[in-house]
């Protein structure tokens, strides 16, 4: 794998499937077996013989067994398939006749235009010469984006569904996975942070990769996410010294949440800076990509934007210790994003008295809003004291229970229970707010626009066995 594939979509080809009049079934089934082209054009609804007689086969044998298209490499007949109850190969037939609606003729030739992975090109051309067919490599028009596929990795797999929740990374884009996953973990693990709990997240997600049959096989690959989840609050555990609560069993490495609430946010709101400037730079790479360097300069969720965070974080911390060359350095970043900004906003306004007043609001709401992304970080604090105080109280519950036989049974069941219940609230409570913070904060930075997925035509040629 390229270096260049960790981070970016697969490079896409605008492909024309040329064939024959008389080989088109022919290059298009092996286009449907391949899976690897995505045809172009609005799919007409299912018509024709082979639809109608696949619903007639669905009234009168409605099927139970949920029978995959196939296709067939010779031609078939809807009538013989309907009297054999071959709804698997009528279905292949009735989705190959509504791509045949795409073809566009020339002469004695058809052809569909469609996108595939470049790295595909070389085989799909050996593969369709059996047709007679050709793959015509098209110039892509300015205006389309191609679809977007990434590489397959363990990491991919597991976190990707918190980016796609979000939304498609357009073509142009970075792929901000790996990001995405670094921070959820990070601030998931701050705020769920027991070595106990922790290791018991872990070890579902382990149990989950050994899944093989069952309700939870569909969310196998997603095994990573809990896993490494689990780890970082094991980690935070340590240093907070929780382990099902303040029980004594790890030792403490740096402080108390309870005790020491003040320490906590301020480090809660320098991760949420930190988290924050690398999101601008993941928008500032994406707008120049996107549109030009123009807009990665004085976009909000580029250059612009991220001085402007700089800007005030150092105004911010040269005030709190009283240095006045911080406070106004951090001032004059400040400013000289403010005018950035209002460029950008007032370009896109259009100028003239109402469109100054626009970007005057939009700058203003622009600045506030920063100021309110890192203050939103505040809650990986305030949940990371919220989960110690509640194991706390579990702890102290079962401790003052402690002590003669029923004493002891009655403090192990509500120790055993108020640390289930703690671990499923928080996992849940905890789970929302990093999902929160990772769509509004850091995402919404990210991302300009939505791309669109590859998703290839894929029908498989019938074996013989489906065919007899």
């Amino acid at each position: 794998m390229r270096s260049s594939e960790l981070i970016r979509p697969l490079p896409m080809s605008r492909v024309a499937i040329v064939a024959p009049r008389t080989r088109l079934r022919d290059a298009l089934v092996l286009v449907a077996d391949a899976g690897a082209v995505e045809l172009v054009g609005s799919l007409p609804a299912p018509e024709g013989e082979e639809a109608e007689a696949l619903r007639r086969l669905e009234r009168a044998r409605p099927d139970t067994t949920g029978q995959p298209a196939r296709l067939s490499l010779a031609a078939v007949d809807a009538a013989t398939l309907e009297a054999t109850g071959a709804r698997g190969l009528l279905a292949g037939e009735v989705e190959l006749r509504r791509r045949v609606a795409l073809t566009r003729e020339h002469g004695r030739f058809a052809a569909l235009v469609g996108w595939t992975p470049t790295r595909i090109v070389p085989e799909l051309e050996e593969r369709l010469e059996q047709a007679g067919a050709a793959v015509v490599v098209l110039p892509r028009p300015a205006w389309v984006d191609p679809p977007t596929l990434f590489e397959s990795t363990p990491v991919r797999r597991s976190f990707r569904p918190l980016v796609t929740t979000y939304g498609v990374t357009p073509y142009a884009d970075v792929d901000p996975t790996l990001f995405a996953a670094v921070s959820f973990v990070v601030m998931f693990g701050m705020m769920f942070g027991d070595v106990g709990h922790g290791l018991v997240l872990a070890a579902l997600g382990l149990f989950l990769r050994r899944v093989k049959r069952g309700p939870l096989r569909p969310f196998r690959s997603l095994w990573l996410f809990p896993f490494t989840a689990g780890i970082a609050a094991a980690v935070f555990g340590l240093l907070y010294g929780e382990a099902f609560g303040p029980t004594g069993l790890v030792p403490r490495l740096w402080l108390d949440p309870v005790d020491r609430p003040g320490p906590l946010l301020v480090v809660a709101l320098a991760v949420g800076a930190v988290l924050l400037s690398v999101s601008h730079l993941y928008g500032i790479v994406n707008r120049w990509r996107e549109a030009g360097p123009g807009t990665a300069l004085v976009s909000q969720t580029g250059f612009a934007g991220l001085a402007a965070l700089l800007g005030g974080a150092v105004a911010v911390l040269g005030w709190t210790i009283s240095e006045p060359v911080a406070l106004f350095t951090g001032l004059a970043v400040l400013v000289a994003s403010g005018v950035l900004l209002g460029i950008g906003f007032l370009a896109a306004a259009g100028g003239g008295g109402t469109g100054v007043t626009q970007a005057l609001v939009e700058l203003v709401d622009a600045l506030v809003r920063i100021a309110s992304n890192v203050l939103s970080f505040t809650r990986l604090a305030a949940f990371g004291l919220m989960h110690a105080a509640l194991g706390a109280i579990v702890f102290a519950a079962a401790a003052a229970l402690w002590g003669g036989p029923a004493g002891t049974t009655a403090a192990v069941v509500v120790f055993v229970a108020g640390s289930a219940v703690a671990f499923s609230l928080e996992l849940l409570v905890t789970g929302i707010q990093a999902l929160r913070l990772e769509f509004y904060e850091l995402f919404s930075r990210i991302f300009a626009g939505e791309g669109h997925p590859f998703l290839p035509w894929i029908v498989p040629v019938a074996t013989s066995k489906e065919e007899s």
